[in-house]
């Protein structure tokens, strides 16, 4: 079996504080989904190790700290972390320097939440060259259709990592590819992005969540970015809204089975080690 380096894990402690966004989500609100939820999760998937994804704005601090004593233990799978950041605000470096750590592989700030206008400000892209500077990858989180924001942000930025996240947000859930597909080849053309299959099945129909809802979707994704500038997401524990995580392995794998197992490597485990500069 292929292992698998999970870019996409999140956990939800409400102990360490609020998740403003869950409380909509009758399935996550006021629930706890800690590491030892996630270790019996990917029972039998094949995922070796895990990329850490931050899972609130509320708490960051907290959370991104707690998450470095779960990596630093013996045998932990966390091999990264993606803190949540705000470099829309004047503190961005000390909030840097107080969650410096050697585990700490790259940032993401949800764009989707805000005005349009949010990451063309001239803070934010001063902010955004002082994470570059540090080697830190950006995790861009938009929806479809503000594809064209993205493409902005990634062009600004050459000597950047980004990563697209959840293949860009497409409608599945309307059987949509258009216009999401030609934004998405617009995306694949600049050579410092990289796109995550992942958070899929979350997008379906409650009564579609199946392989050939989300298989134009991968597949569009991997001829678009190739096989060098993908990486895999299980999206847990927000895969739980309509599916499993193990569903979700099994789906992908099932999608690129008859693919080399080169890039079968690559797109579950290579890349990800690369594009993150995983320990």
């Amino acid at each position: 079996m292929i292992p698998i380096t999970d870019t996409h894990q999140h956990l939800i402690d409400p102990a360490l504080g609020a998740y403003s966004w869950a409380d909509g989500v009758p399935q996550l609100a006021g629930r706890k989904f800690d590491y030892s939820d996630y270790l019996a999760a990917i029972v039998g998937t094949g995922i070796t190790q895990t990329v850490f994804m931050e899972t609130t704005p509320d708490n960051w601090r907290a959370e991104t700290l707690h998450i470095y004593g779960l990596a630093a233990q013996p045998g932990s799978l966390i091999r990264g972390v993606i803190s949540n950041c705000h470099p829309e605000n004047e503190d961005f470096a000390a909030q840097l320097d107080r969650i410096a750590n050697p585990t700490l592989v790259g940032l993401r700030r949800i764009c989707h939440v805000e005005p349009d206008d949010f990451s063309r400000s001239p803070r934010f892209r001063e902010n955004m060259r002082r994470l570059i500077r540090l080697g830190l990858t950006f995790d861009l989180c938009f929806f479809e259709r503000q594809m064209t924001i993205a493409l902005e942000l990634v062009r600004a930025f050459p000597d950047g990592q980004f990563v697209l996240d959840h293949c860009g947000v497409p409608d599945i859930a309307a059987g949509q590819l258009d216009p999401w597909r030609g934004y998405l080849r617009d995306l694949a053309a600049q050579p410092n992005l990289a796109c995550k299959i992942s958070g899929l099945l979350a997008y379906c129909k409650p009564t579609a969540v199946k392989l050939e809802s989300v298989r134009p979707y991968v597949e569009h994704s991997l001829a678009c970015f190739g096989w060098d500038r993908v990486v895999w997401g299980s999206d847990w524990p927000l895969v739980t809204i309509q599916s499993t995580l193990r569903d979700w392995v099994a789906i992908s794998r099932e999608i690129v089975q008859n693919e080399s197992e080169s890039n079968q490597h690559k797109l579950f485990h290579e890349n990800a080690r690369r594009i993150y500069r995983i320990r």
